[in-house]
């Protein structure tokens, strides 16, 4: 029976996604039954006492002591949620419940939503950082830019447990992968590639930079004003910092300009791209239009001109879904102790990803199935692998 806490008719009777999240999605469970005095006396007190005194003792008998080590938590402050915008922490709780069940189901890590009624980025630093011992690590979601490069950075030197913003790194990590294989069934390689990013927050920043550290050809990318370029005085710090290292041809025309002869559109803005400007890209040009539930450019336009079309959709093939990276490289790095998640860890596991496509690659088929259970393996083992030789692990 539900526990819908009104007197009239349930107006979401006929929606089955209310139902799945009636009463929310996670539970809490202990791992050892309390059926006995002995079982209480060692579960709490006095047993436990001696556990906690040698942690402090010792502190790193806490991660073979307690569950921190392996629980994950998944911290938004409700102001960039899906393509809802600045909804709230309330609102934002069904999304970081929802991420929690992925880290449980794919990587097998607990993970804890935790919504914060704060945006201030200062107050969100302090209260992760105080909240930090309890965990193994930070996925902070749903934050909006420019304030989520600020925090993930301040946190990432503040605390010695694997954080990462899953809006920026887990988008480019699946994009790099796409595109990868996307170059490969056209003939081509990333060092060939012209692209456009449409999209300077979050996602299209991160993608930028892991396309450069991959080393795409060249780049560009867009906000609402056009193309970033240095000659631009309307820039923030971060979309400088991309303006300094892309567009090396310093072009100051729209998006849509910028499109004629590319190679790649990657599509990160929502809005919308008229056929005129595709139609004016390279010959079998890759399209990768991931705004969701609507892509800026419509999937079935695109394949008139495109070689490749991926979309963020589930419903259409090549869906670049950030769940084929952040639950194996949140796994691969708690297995191997990391202390943090670098730029080669997040390259490693966009190669992995997509080495599991393998040589099915087709069209059609450039990144695995989010349902692919082999994704997380091949993630976290590469993952840990590269932590490992880059000496970030305890």
């Amino acid at each position: 029976m539900g526990s819908v806490q009104s007197g009239t008719p349930d107006r979401f009777a006929d929606d089955p996604a209310f139902a799945v999240h009636e009463d929310g999605k996670l539970v809490v469970r202990a791992t050892r039954p309390i059926e006995s005095i002995d079982d209480l006396a060692l579960t709490y007190t006095p047993g436990v006492a001696r556990v906690s005194s040698a942690i402090a003792a010792e502190p790193a008998l806490a991660r073979r002591y307690t569950w921190a080590h392996r629980v994950v938590a998944v911290i938004s402050d409700g102001t960039a949620v899906l393509g809802l915008g600045d909804i709230g922490p309330a609102a934002a709780l069904p999304v970081m419940e929802g991420k929690a069940c992925l880290f449980s189901e794919f990587a097998g890590l607990d993970a804890v939503p935790i919504v914060l009624a704060t945006t201030d980025a200062d107050a969100i630093v302090e209260i992760v950082t105080a909240l930090a011992p309890s965990f193994g690590g930070i996925n902070l979601e749903d934050i909006s830019a420019p304030r989520c490069f600020d925090i993930e950075a301040r946190l990432r030197d503040r605390l010695d447990i694997p954080v990462m913003h899953d809006d920026q790194h887990g988008t480019a990590i699946v994009l790099l992968a796409a595109m990868r294989n996307a170059a490969r069934v056209t003939g081509r390689s990333l060092e060939d590639l012209r692209v456009v990013v449409a999209g300077a927050g979050a996602a299209g920043v991160a993608c930028a930079k892991i396309l450069l550290e991959a080393g795409v050809g060249d780049l560009a990318v867009a906000d609402s004003r056009g193309v970033l370029h240095t000659g631009r005085q309307d820039l923030t710090g971060m979309k400088r910092w991309v303006a300094e290292h892309t567009n090396q041809a310093g072009f100051a025309g729209s998006m849509v300009g910028a499109l004629e002869g590319a190679d790649v559109y990657v599509g990160l803005s929502g809005g919308s791209v008229p056929e005129a400007a595709i139609a004016t890209m390279a010959e079998n040009c890759i399209v990768f239009s991931l705004a969701n539930p609507t892509p800026e450019v419509d999937p079935a336009m695109a394949a008139r001109y495109a070689a490749v079309v991926a979309t963020g959709r589930s419903d259409l093939p090549n869906q670049i879904n950030n769940v084929l990276a952040f639950p194996g490289v949140f796994r691969g790095a708690i297995d191997a102790g990391a202390t943090s998640i670098t730029e080669e860890m997040k390259l490693a596991a966009a190669t992995a990803i997509a080495d599991v496509v393998g040589d099915e690659v087709r069209t059609d088929y450039i990144v695995p199935s989010p349902l692919d259970r082999r994704v997380v393996t091949a993630v976290a083992e590469a993952v840990a692998a590269c932590a490992r030789r880059e000496g970030v692990t305890r």
